[in-house]
């Protein structure tokens, strides 16, 4: 693992984000979703058992299936994934934002939950139930009425009985065992077995990030997230083991995340970088989390705790841990950031699956404008205007006049009628 002390050098390098995709990637998606829109189904079945070896009769997961994912885990699993439900439906509800309107103005808003959405659940290294939860929890509290997922199949052709438990948990209505690019095609236009959804949400690997950006339009997207990030800001009195754990922990997702260290401390910096070689020793060369760090790991040293907030900022990373002396004093420089950890005993991990708020948040950068996943993607606001005749008469005039300038002027002539009925009203009123 690297340390570099050239600010002007870490920007070009390790906080720089490379495109990850390339003309073959974007190529690709492009083929997979024209074929998706065009042949539905068809097209489904090859894609599935070109990409994920598997040749399937149906895509949709059956109430046997179901049933055999509820009984392959567990109990002590099993109540982990309730109990961490539990938190995020908690969670949730308290920031779950409500309407207003106020009769007298005539003027409010309209919080109103979209009625279908489709999860991507991500598969290939692992299964992932707390991303089921993340995403569907949210989802629900926000009032959405179908809430369906597609997952990638295994080799024996089945859905991850675990995210099939999680998803019961999480109270999903349908699952389809779909992968990739082609799922993300399947939700935005529809197919003969897969509903044309409202909204797509949840990570995925390159070709799903690209598939998202793609569909965006025929369909709405939570965001574009790419590979996984986390950046700790430490200072010398950091636990140093707690420092390698967490950045093992964020190179552990995949070969393209980045686990970075900001410190003011080169007595930290070194003691990390002595530990994580250390701890990677127990790993093999071609383990992503060899790789991540290999590739995308550094520690950077900062001249005091000011630029490592300042570099923060800069880098607007998916997940920000301060690992430092008095946390608190900090949160109100911080400015851009899709989750933020304070403290050693809030590690980032916590936030993948227990903590609460949902573990979907801005990567590459996005965090500077947008926002962990929430109840506010799966609802949408309607403007209310219910103008009383007095807010007309006292606001029209203004309407007619910018109408005018504008070079409308039928939308001019669409108040000053309004107007005109008022006025020849007040008169016969006052005869």
């Amino acid at each position: 693992m690297r340390i570099l002390k050239d600010i002007q050098e870490a920007r070009r390098t390790v906080l720089q984000r490379p495109d990850f995709s390339d003309d073959s990637a974007r190529h690709t998606v492009e083929e997979i979703l024209k074929d998706v829109r065009e042949q539905g189904d068809s097209a489904l079945t090859h894609y599935t058992r070109q990409l994920d070896g598997v040749a399937l009769d149906r895509f949709e997961v059956t109430p046997e299936e179901w049933e055999e994912g509820k009984r392959s885990i567990d109990g002590a699993l099993a109540e982990a994934l309730r109990l961490a439900a539990q938190r995020v439906e908690s969670f949730h509800k308290k920031a779950l934002r409500e309407g207003w309107v106020d009769e007298k103005s005539g003027l409010g808003q309209l919080r109103r939950p979209l009625d279908r959405v489709g999860l991507y659940i991500p598969g290939g290294r692992a299964a992932y139930p707390s991303t089921v939860l993340m995403t569907a929890i949210p989802a629900r509290v926000a009032g959405v009425s179908h809430v369906l997922v597609c997952t990638p199949p295994g080799r024996d052709g089945k859905a991850s009985p675990v995210v099939l438990a999680a998803a019961r948990i999480a109270g999903v209505d349908r699952v389809f065992k779909i992968g990739g690019a082609q799922a993300i095609g399947a939700m935005a236009f529809g197919t003969e077995s897969v509903p044309k959804v409202d909204k797509i949400c949840g990570p995925g690997n390159i070709f799903v990030a690209l598939a998202k950006r793609m569909v965006f339009g025929d369909v709405g997207v939570d965001g574009i997230q790419g590979p996984t990030e986390t950046l700790i800001v430490a200072d010398e009195e950091a636990d140093t083991a707690f420092c390698a754990r967490d950045l093992l922990a964020q190179a552990e997702h995949d070969p393209l995340a980045s686990p970075l260290l900001i410190t003011p401390s080169e007595r930290l910096a070194q003691r990390v970088c002595s530990q994580v070689e250390q701890l990677l020793k127990g790993f093999n060369e071609g383990d992503a989390i060899v790789q991540s760090m290999k590739d995308r790991g550094a520690v950077i040293l900062a001249k005091d705790m000011g630029e490592c907030i300042d570099l923060a900022n800069e880098y607007a990373p998916e997940h920000l841990c301060l690992l430092v002396k008095d946390p608190w004093r900090w949160v109100s420089a911080i400015r851009n950031s899709g989750g933020l950890f304070l403290g050693e005993y809030s590690p980032e991990v916590m936030g993948d699956y227990v903590a609460g708020p949902s573990h979907v948040m801005p990567t590459a950068g996005t965090a500077r404008f947008s926002s962990a996943l929430s109840t506010d993607d799966f609802q949408k606001t309607i403007a209310l205007v219910a103008l009383p005749q007095e807010s007309l008469r006292d606001l029209g005039p203004t309407a007619v006049a910018i109408a005018k300038a504008e070079g409308l002027p039928a939308h001019a002539r669409a108040v000053q009628e309004r107007l005109d009925a008022l006025t020849r009203r007040a008169k016969r009123e006052g005869s």
